[in-house]
């Protein structure tokens, strides 16, 4: 089983399955920077953004939720914000929206979760 996909329950129709995304990335954005613009951006394409926050070591926790309908402008959102998708991450983006676009009738309503973890490497211009 691959630990990025959790497939639906088995008791769940097709109709009523759904996505759970485990991602990683970094970026070399400060962290409450990331966490406002993804957030905003999420909301801003209807998305659902459950739970953020960052450690003091720069980890970036973040889970979220939107249709699979907008799982293209959600993954170019994620690229926009600046982030480095791991290869991983890039498959499985790429997987549900080719799976989207070809059962777009049946499946654009269901609820795509994604457990991002994104590690910065944020280095503070000593000049200022």
């Amino acid at each position: 089983m691959n630990p990025l996909t959790v497939p639906p329950t088995p008791s769940s129709s097709s109709l009523e399955s759904s996505w759970a995304l485990r991602m990683k990335a970094t970026t070399m954005d400060e962290p409450s920077r990331v966490i406002q613009m993804l957030s905003g951006a999420i909301l801003g394409n209807g998305g659902w953004v459950l739970s953020r926050g960052a450690n003091d070591s720069g980890v970036i926790n973040m889970l979220f939720e939107f249709e699979r309908m907008q799982c293209v402008e959600i993954y170019a959102v994620l690229i926009a914000a600046g982030l480095e998708l791991s290869q991983l991450a890039h498959m499985r983006f790429t997987e549900l929206c080719q799976c989207t676009r070809s059962h777009f009738a049946d499946c654009g309503g269901e609820i795509v979760s994604v457990d991002l973890e994104i590690h910065s490497f944020f280095v503070q211009d000593a000049a200022r």
